[in-house]
């Protein structure tokens, strides 16, 4: 399965600090905002992912990434000029999707829970049609919402509702089969101009082939897309790492552990970052 991070567009949300740095890079406590989606596909399997941006900030996601061969993956980078939609970046990633499932999450989304890994990889095995995630909230009529029926199945999709048919939103992370580049290619675009998800998403809900897992108790999941939701996710990291001793979304312990890298690499990681206390926790982490 390829992986893609979807972390374009402007954040004029969180203006005036993201008119001069991508949204995607802004810190959630003690790393850039974008370790968070990518330690997603990585805990998932996923490997070989492509960063879409904007042509001005492709170069500091270059540069703090690299092409992932340091955490053992293969990462790539693509153009979107403008805000086309979710679903566009299927096209834009079509040769790096090249006929086969594919993983899209979006670069403001921050998941988290212990069995996180197991169940991304279990619903990312074989996957046949589309897997959506979901998540209760308080406030659904925000979001997009799926209807699940009473056997918990999923029965329709519906786009911020007056009158929400449940408390369930569709979170930021989406798996799909080799059909989703010709789902995208064929949508119409919306009043807006865009290819929104949700038309890929019901295109799979009417041919009987849309999932939905749910993320429920033990589990986190925060959209950084507002100030106030920035600082909520940041105080969530800090407080978390403070009382367990340990680090979410730290790239090179999941490859480590992953068996994408050996300890002596992830320890040499570490120790160039070694004036960090996040280069420390590497190192510690590997000498153990």
């Amino acid at each position: 399965m390829k992986g893609i991070v979807l972390a374009g567009g402007r954040g004029s949300r969180l203006y005036p600090i993201t008119q001069g740095v991508s949204k995607q890079l802004l810190p959630v406590y003690d790393k850039p905002m974008i370790y968070y989606p990518v330690s997603v596909l990585m805990l998932a399997g996923i490997t070989d992912i492509e960063i879409i941006s904007t042509p001005e900030d492709l170069p500091a996601f270059r540069r703090l990434l690299g092409d992932g061969g340091h955490l053992g993956l293969r990462l790539t980078y693509a153009t979107q000029d403008e805000p086309r939609g979710l679903a566009d970046a299927f096209l834009v990633s079509a040769d790096h999707i090249d006929g086969e499932p594919v993983a899209l999450v979006l670069g403001d989304n921050i998941f988290h829970g212990p069995s996180l890994g197991a169940t991304l990889t279990g619903a990312a095995h074989d996957i046949t049609g589309c897997v959506l995630f979901g998540y209760p909230v308080r406030d659904p009529e925000r979001y997009g919402v799926a209807e699940l029926d009473d056997a918990g199945r999923l029965v329709g999709l519906q786009e911020k509702p007056a009158d929400p048919p449940s408390n369930v939103a569709v979170t930021g992370l989406y798996l799909y089969d080799r059909d989703v580049v010709g789902i995208a290619a064929g949508l119409k675009p919306s009043e807006r101009g865009e290819l929104e998800i949700t038309d890929v998403n019901r295109t799979y809900l009417e041919r009987g082939a849309a999932h939905i897992e749910l993320l429920g108790r033990g589990y986190a999941w925060l959209d950084t897309g507002t100030h106030d939701s920035l600082v909520d996710a940041a105080q969530y990291v800090q407080v978390l790492e403070h009382r367990q001793g340990t680090r979410i979304a730290c790239l090179e312990e999941i490859a480590w552990r992953k068996g994408y890298i050996d300890r002596e690499s992830c320890y040499l990681l570490g120790r160039a970052q070694h004036t960090s206390p996040y280069g420390q926790y590497v190192m510690r982490l590997a000498a153990a």
